[in-house]
């Protein structure tokens, strides 16, 4: 399944703080973003850190239809970020955060620059992002061409857990 070229995705994710109600919080935020209209939103997923130490992570997917440029968007995915208390230490690789937006995909776009990279490099290696992509887009197929719910199933059997928690309470316009 091809994405269409104005159809962003976004992987949400918090494990320090009410990581549950800052998920939902951010959600609402992108709904709001200008020139963006919310489509379909996951469920709320718990994870455990992966390549890191620290908490459970809370994570979620959105899909987002949008006329912004792709580091635009980036721009107001880290003001929120930011506004949520997100720090970037250099020194700690995957350190515990208050809140992640990471841009998944954009359209079919492919970027790389020192801020973005499009495809996200490692959405097909994280089972956090990729079962609740596999809830809202089964049929969708990472860009090499796996199946989303067979690399879901992939990453399972090689020891990535994960549980689905619940709905998310933000509703799509």
């Amino acid at each position: 399944m091809r994405i269409s070229p104005d159809i962003a995705l976004i992987g949400l994710g918090a494990n320090l703080g009410d990581g549950a109600a800052t998920i939902r919080a951010a959600l609402a935020e992108l709904e709001a973003l200008p020139a963006c209209q919310l489509l379909l939103a996951s469920g709320l997923y718990r994870s455990a850190p992966v390549d890191a130490q620290g908490p459970d992570y809370w994570n979620a997917v959105a899909a987002l239809r949008c006329g912004l440029a792709p580091g635009q968007l980036l721009e107001h995915l880290q003001r929120i970020e930011l506004e949520h208390g997100r720090l970037r230490p250099t020194a700690v690789r995957n350190a515990p955060r208050t809140l992640d937006l990471d841009l998944l995909l954009f359209g079919s776009r492919r970027v790389q620059t020192a801020q973005l990279t499009l495809p996200h490099p490692r959405m097909h290696l994280r089972a956090f992002v990729l079962a609740p992509l596999a809830e809202i887009w089964p049929d969708w197929a990472l860009p090499d061409g796996e199946p989303v719910h067979e690399a879901v199933k992939r990453l399972q059997a090689a020891g990535q857990i994960l549980q689905r928690a619940g709905p998310l309470a933000v509703a799509p316009r």
